[in-house]
């Protein structure tokens, strides 16, 4: 911080004092140019005149009440102004004691706004001129009288010229702290985005593979004494679970690391390429599931191809963990115009167990999935048991032929708008 910074933060801390110095420095200079004749013989001469009582008593006046400047500007104005009128009528008009009038006007054009100032300063201007002109003792072409119209004009400019500056400073400062508030919000939602989806990755991950580990491992338990072939095939089940596990954690974490951190292995994101290789890790859990597609080999993009695959681990996972034993699950993708729609059906046969308790995120992570991607999604039971999970997702351009004429689909008829996908019904498993 600079010398003149920090004289400014001290004099801001004591205003009271700050003016009573200033108002003793505007009586001294008054009373010290009151003894200046500058019509002498040899110029401007020192003690050629003194001032009379009268205009002592008006200086002294004017320059106490300046103490008060910043508490009332008008009132303060009023006051020195008065007083200067009375020395202008009566007295010796060389007799400085304008100069307190002039520090008022200025504090008033400081601090109030543009208008007030040039109704002020005019009026000011035009009071003490008019008055040393026509009822002064001088002749009204005196340069005394001109000095008066020079001096108040320069205080009120100067005063409206400070107000200025403030304001552009103040202005600066609030739009910095505007653009700072700004970017620290920015900051905080692209974080909380980034928090969201990564949090919605590894809930896609650890849920899928940890409920392939549980039931296999269950298995194993299950038939480790009398048949232990099928528990080894268990095993190696879980095994390649959990290694696929780690993996696709170890490429999610991956994307926390910093700019100069060692680069983590990737791996292209799985996407509908791979539905099969995933039902297949499903019924070597024990899931019946069954697969069709009739999306002609649509290459979808990476974000929509991800989070229909997710859409589909998802939908089994919950199949695999609330269905019970022994039920099936039917995959389907479509193409359907510009959209693909994927649906994941199950027959809910069996007693299906309890969710766990703080569960209840994997509907609200495949939505919000499906929505990000621009796309809807519907879940709810079907008709007599089981659930529904449909996802229509834009695949993009629009195929040609009879699979990408959606206009002859009555609205009805279409799978988003059929009475049993228009509630959510709150079966999340996870």
């Amino acid at each position: 911080m600079s010398t003149l910074t920090r004289a400014r933060c001290r004099l801001g801390a004591h205003p009271i004092a700050t003016d009573a110095a200033l108002a003793v420095a505007v009586l001294v200079c008054m009373v010290s140019a009151s003894f200046i004749d500058p019509h002498g013989p040899d110029g401007v001469s020192w003690a050629v005149r003194t001032p009379d009582p009268l205009s002592l008593v008006l200086m002294t006046a004017g320059a106490a009440a300046l103490v008060l400047r910043r508490r009332a500007p008008l009132a303060v104005l009023a006051l020195t102004g008065g007083f200067s009128l009375v020395e202008c009528v009566t007295g010796d008009p060389r007799a400085p004691v304008v100069m307190s009038a002039v520090i008022a006007l200025f504090t008033v054009a400081a601090g109030t706004d543009r208008s007030t100032t040039w109704r002020t300063g005019l009026l000011t201007m035009a009071v003490l001129t008019g008055a040393a002109m026509l009822a002064g003792p001088l002749p009204w072409y005196a340069q005394e009288n001109l000095a008066v119209l020079a001096w108040t004009g320069i205080g009120a400019t100067a005063g409206d010229a400070v107000r200025s500056r403030k304001a552009f400073v103040q202005a600066i400062r609030d739009r910095a702290e505007k653009a700072e508030r700004t970017r620290e919000e920015e900051a905080r939602r692209r974080v909380a985005e980034e928090r969201l989806r990564i949090a919605r990755d590894l809930h896609d991950v650890v849920a899928h593979h940890i409920a392939l580990v549980n039931v296999q491992a269950g298995v194993a338990a299950h038939v480790m004494d009398k048949r232990p072939d099928q528990a080894k095939e268990a095993l190696a089940h879980v095994r390649q679970a959990s290694r696929s596990a780690l993996d696709e954690l170890r490429v999610t974490v991956g994307l926390l690391r910093q700019s100069g951190d060692p680069e983590a292995p990737t791996e292209p994101a799985p996407g509908l390429d791979r539905l099969d290789e995933l039902a297949g890790t499903f019924r070597s859990a024990g899931l019946h599931v069954e697969t069709a597609r009739a999306d002609q080999g649509t290459e979808l993009p990476t974000a929509v191809d991800l989070a229909a695959y997710r859409v589909v681990q998802e939908a089994l996972t919950n199949v695999q963990k609330h269905a019970g034993p022994g039920a099936k699950a039917e995959v389907s993708v479509v193409r359907v115009g510009p959209d693909i729609e994927i649906t994941v059906l199950d027959d809910g046969a069996g007693q299906a167990e309890p969710a766990a308790p703080g569960g209840g995120h994997g509907l609200l992570g495949m939505r919000e999935r499906v929505t990000a991607v621009g796309g809807v999604l519907t879940t709810g039971p079907r008709h007599g048991a089981g659930f529904r999970v449909h996802a229509i997702l834009p695949a993009g351009k629009p195929l040609k032929g009879p699979a990408g004429n959606r206009a002859g689909n009555p609205p009805e008829n279409r799978p988003e708008n059929r009475p049993e996908n228009r509630t959510d019904a709150a079966k999340d498993p996870v």
